[in-house]
């Protein structure tokens, strides 16, 4: 389908559907039942629509969180992921931490998209430490 007006309202009414969905589906879930909101394989209803647009998107969406206030760049990370991967582009959700916060009681963490390597979607935070790469080609994975 090409870029248009109908296809980039279906694709704002998506999102929008499961930006206010997700908080409840991913709380108190598993890592990996987390990450089955940023699918590795997917159709590809929103191809067409450019990568800046989607970005632009997913980040005007979030800007006001409800819920998930304190895990801010998961919630952008998955929909980020998740819409560029259903408009066709290949990216990868990165995790890291922080080593200073390892001792804390709550351990410091951050996640951010790359496409094409250069993040998209946040960026990884001075001193963080990647330790997990979400992509669906495994030999482009480079351990961290």
């Amino acid at each position: 389908m090409a870029d248009g007006p109908l296809l980039r309202a279906l694709f704002r009414c998506h999102l929008w559907a499961d930006a206010r969905l997700m908080p409840v589906l991913v709380a108190n879930r598993s890592f990996e039942d987390v990450l089955k909101w940023a699918p590795l394989a997917s159709s590809t209803p929103y191809r067409g629509l450019p990568s800046a647009y989607i970005v632009a998107a997913v980040n005007r969406t979030v800007r006001h969180p409800w819920l998930m206030r304190d895990r801010r760049c998961l919630r952008e990370g998955l929909l980020g992921h998740r819409f560029l991967r259903l408009a066709g582009f290949d990216p990868d959700l990165r995790f890291g931490v922080d080593p200073q916060s390892m001792q804390a009681p709550r351990m410091s963490a951050h996640c951010w998209v790359c496409l094409d390597g250069r993040p998209v979607i946040s960026d990884s935070l001075p001193g963080m430490v990647e330790i997990y790469r979400h992509h669906a080609d495994a030999a482009k994975v480079r351990p961290a």
